[in-house]
């Protein structure tokens, strides 16, 4: 039997632990931020970046009625259009002021722990739960003094501590010829990243994979397929992806559609790829069902699908239990969700390089102070409180398209 959850601590020897805290509000901020070029995949391509934020406002109760105010912020990941999922950022908005911010407000909410309880009675919306989280989450622990990666840490199971620094990764989105593709790819290995993943589908594959691999024979190189070798007959999918086999990918990213994980289970006895799966992972429940198929080998674990950075703790756990290693997954999100995203990826089985990129890699200003692409091709783990990022409110007001403050109590 997989068990799939444990219970996640409180965030220690709170300096608040004496005083509470207590919701004083909400704040729902869409911004449009330019893409520095075209993000395009097989499901489309979009030039701006149409994001929701989520900032928190604790107050941090004294011996009077009134103490210090600290707020938080958190990022949706989903996309402007629902091509990676059914989640998009106008339904995010419109769900989480009709249902979200509601159930929060009226809750008594004030912890990180108790924002999934309170928001469960509202079916799906992962990634807009997980804005909610995270900026409790921001909130909370800088009232506590205390970074998420090391609260992410003592979270898990898993030993082996926390990482001070992870290895970067990038993301290559298909593009008009193979020469661009190249040139693309040679642009971020010159300024240091370790692992490359490209966007392949049925007849833009193997060229692609063997013209890259040609050109950086120690690259450690994957592809990501998003669902695509579903609209082919199953046995032209497998002779298709085994044809990659000679190239030393470390993985082949959701080749199938996001519910078959017969499919990828079949494909995997079939090939001797290593399968792993984004899409499909909905739930630790589908994870672990995953799992004992044996439809992957490998994990990609993103916290906004999952719906929070806790259940994504949890599912780091099942598969270091298991013995599958996991990667963290990116959506082309700012510097919020990268800051919390970086500190996820600090646990020990993150063992391979995730989609996570330093700032500059897809907008010219970003949201938060710069995590910057070290030598090593590493990101350092931000070790401030909360995000451990100073998030720039300024820039926020520049590129906000709208924004809803909502006050709870009086």
């Amino acid at each position: 039997m997989i068990s799939i959850g444990h219970e996640i601590p409180e965030p220690a020897e709170t300096s608040f632990a004496d005083r509470g805290l207590k919701l004083h509000g909400l704040e729902l901020v869409r911004v449009g931020l330019p893409l520095r070029d075209p993000w395009t995949t097989a499901a489309g391509a979009f030039r701006v970046r149409d994001s929701l934020l989520v900032r928190v406002v604790l107050e941090v109760l004294g011996d009077g009625e009134g103490g210090e105010q600290i707020e938080g912020w958190g990022e949706c990941g989903a996309l402007p259009a629902p091509s990676y999922s059914s989640e998009y950022t106008e339904e995010a908005a419109r769900v989480s002021v009709d249902r979200l911010v509601p159930a929060l407000a009226g809750g008594g909410v004030a912890r990180a722990c108790e924002v999934i309880g309170a928001l469960s009675a509202t079916k799906g919306h992962n990634m807009a739960k997980t804005a909610f989280e995270g900026a409790f989450l921001d909130a909370e622990l800088q009232a506590a003094g205390r970074s998420l990666a090391s609260y992410l840490a003592s979270a898990s199971r898993a030993r082996g501590g926390q990482r001070t620094r992870v290895t970067a990764g990038v993301a290559v989105g298909l593009a008009p010829s193979l020469g661009e593709l190249v040139e693309q790819v040679g642009g971020w290995v010159a300024q240091g990243y370790k692992r490359v993943k490209l966007k392949i589908r049925p007849g833009q594959d193997m060229e692609v994979v063997a013209a890259v691999r040609e050109r950086w024979p120690d690259l450690v190189l994957a592809a990501d397929a998003n669902g695509t070798y579903a609209a082919i007959p199953f046995d032209e999918a497998v002779g298709s992806l085994r044809a990659l086999e000679p190239f030393g990918l470390v993985c082949v990213e959701q080749p199938l559609a996001d519910d078959d994980l017969l499919g990828h289970a079949e494909l995997a006895r079939r090939t001797e790829l290593p399968i792993s799966l984004d899409e499909a992972l909905s739930s630790l429940s589908m994870l672990a069902a995953a799992l004992r198929l044996g439809a992957c080998s490998v994990a990609n674990i993103k916290a906004g699908r999952l719906g929070g950075y806790l259940e994504a703790v949890k599912a780091h756990d099942l598969c270091n239990e298991q013995g599958v290693p996991v990667f963290c997954g990116g959506l082309v999100e700012t510097g919020v969700a990268r800051a919390a995203n970086v500190a996820l990826a600090a646990l020990p089985n993150f063992k391979l390089p995730g989609d996570l990129s330093a700032s500059g890699r897809f907008f010219e200003m970003d949201l938060t102070s710069t995590m910057a692409l070290g030598p090593d091709g590493a990101i350092a783990v931000p070790e401030g409180p909360g995000l451990g990022v100073s998030v720039d409110t300024s820039a926020i007001a520049s590129f906000a398209t709208w924004r809803l403050w909502c006050p709870v109590g009086g």
